[in-house]
């Protein structure tokens, strides 16, 4: 269940995250530092203030992978656009301009 073109490998596997009930939504390259958060929030009753530390490592991984589907995502649509540009053609004469 890797992810195409990610640099995270998933490190939890497929039975761990159903053994553990972490959601579907939540299986991803990340889903091995929500497995100890969850176990640590279900100790301590759910406390805002209780484990601060994995819940702090889990958000930075979701961080950081939401930032490299933006950064991909931008480079799609730079190429996308010089690709346009490449088939309109750039022309001398603006389009704007009266002969």
């Amino acid at each position: 269940m890797e992810v195409e073109g990610s640099s995270k490998k998933m490190i939890a596997t497929q039975e761990e995250m159903v053994e553990n009930k972490v959601p579907i939504p939540y299986r991803d390259q990340c889903a091995h530092l929500l497995i100890p958060l969850n176990k640590c929030r279900v100790a301590e009753f759910y406390l805002p203030w209780k484990c601060e530390n994995e819940r702090h490592v889990y958000e930075k991984c979701e961080y950081e992978l939401v930032m490299e589907r933006m950064l991909k995502m931008q480079k799609i649509r730079e190429a996308e656009k010089l690709k346009q540009q490449q088939k309109q053609g750039i022309g001398l004469i603006p389009s704007n301009a009266t002969a």
